[in-house]
């Protein structure tokens, strides 16, 4: 037995030295709350739960892995991954909807699932995505992400003097500054760039329609949330109507939700988050689903490390996953959390393969940009 006798969370924060805009917000720091497992054999295990909003979401975090997610985590056998991710989801996901907020259940579920397989790939002497059947590649597309409002010519250089093969950029800041996005993107990148766009949920449906034009003008393949809501019956009207190439995920929980939009045909792209969704368990199911619609997995990614880290695995491992997304801007809780973390080269990023998540943190760099630590261990 491997029996889990504490879990230890650490609040992360590093500011950023201009702010990365979305067009419901913006990121002034990085943060991610870091979770590790420890069991009776002398094992660590480490997760991430994805904490980009609201800037007070580390309070909410902190609580509900402290109340909610530990005390059912500790003294479980940590070998029983399925059982104790279908263990939290059934006991916390009720709390969730009757919170009006399943998406930080999920999110906190997400650190957990992810340290237990970290663990258990440490304890058999493999990366994770050796114990789902064998690995599928041992490298992967990437795309850069996410260019604009401000500095796009010069953001859209450096992607290209980094390799990159494909680029988003941010909309729904305003036709005018949409449509300036595009332009300048599209200016530098050339004709043989592929460009994706992503609106986060800022436009309604006749917004979105009105905008297709636009995107066809500038060739972009794809666009990601573009309806306030997601709401999946609109987004199948936008389809209908504009056969736009879409693709959403990131806020979508469980698998009943994540059917619905597997099997609709306006959705071409499914990209749930592996530190929000509910983690590695979760995320290869959702895999699983797309390959029974014949859909492409590009899995949202704006995290920090270990999140980082378990989306490689999950490439590694699932067949539908076609790319990654890769952050290009300033982001301080990811490569220098790493010792000799992969980057992408030539539009390509090696899938590491060392045990566990694949990847060796740095202790130092940890402890320098915590803010909270806790633990809590069994009686």
């Amino acid at each position: 037995m491997s029996r889990v006798i504490s879990a230890r969370l650490r609040v992360l924060r590093a500011p950023v030295s201009s702010r990365i805009a979305m067009s419901f917000g913006a990121l002034r720091y990085r943060s991610m709350v870091l979770v590790e497992v420890h069991t009776d054999d002398g094992l660590i295990g480490r997760g991430e739960s994805w904490l980009n909003y609201p800037p007070w979401a580390a309070q909410e975090r902190v609580a509900t892995l402290r109340e909610g997610v530990f005390p059912l985590l500790l003294g479980k056998d940590a070998r029983r991954i399925t059982e104790i991710h279908q263990l939290l989801c059934t006991e916390l996901d009720p709390l969730g909807r009757q919170w009006g907020a399943p998406g930080p259940i999920r999110q906190a579920i997400s650190a957990v699932d992810m340290a237990l397989w970290d663990l258990a790939g440490i304890r058999n002497r493999t990366a994770i995505s050796w114990l789902y059947g064998g690995r599928c590649r041992e490298r992967i597309p990437v795309y850069a992400s996410s260019l604009g409002p401000a500095d796009v010519p010069e953001q859209a250089g450096e992607c290209l003097a980094s390799g990159h093969t494909a680029v988003k950029v941010k909309l729904g800041f305003g036709r005018s500054a949409d449509e300036r996005i595009l332009a300048e993107a599209r200016d530098v990148l050339g004709a043989e760039t592929r460009l994706y766009a992503d609106a986060n949920q800022a436009w309604d449906l006749a917004d979105a329609i009105s905008a297709a034009p636009l995107l066809r003008e500038f060739d972009v393949a794809w666009l990601e949330e573009p309806l306030r809501g997601n709401v999946l019956t609109e987004l199948e009207e936008l389809h209908r109507r504009t056969d736009l190439r879409l693709a959403t995920g990131e806020n979508i929980y469980g698998l009943r939700q994540f059917r619905e939009f597997a099997a609709s045909p306006a959705i071409a792209i499914l990209q749930p988050d592996i530190a929000k969704t509910g983690g590695i368990t979760e995320a290869v199911t959702i895999c699983q689903l797309a390959a029974a619609y014949d859909k492409k997995v590009l899995p949202h990614l704006y995290g920090g490390a270990l999140a980082f880290a378990a989306t490689l695995q999950l490439a590694a491992l699932a067949t539908p996953v076609a790319g990654i997304e890769y952050d290009v801007r300033e982001n301080p809780l990811r490569d220098p959390l790493l010792r000799n973390g992969p980057v992408p080269a030539g539009g390509l990023i090696e899938l590491p393969d060392e045990p566990g998540l694949g990847v060796h943190v740095d202790a130092e760099a940890i402890a320098a940009f915590t803010e909270l630590d806790t633990e809590l261990t069994v009686d």
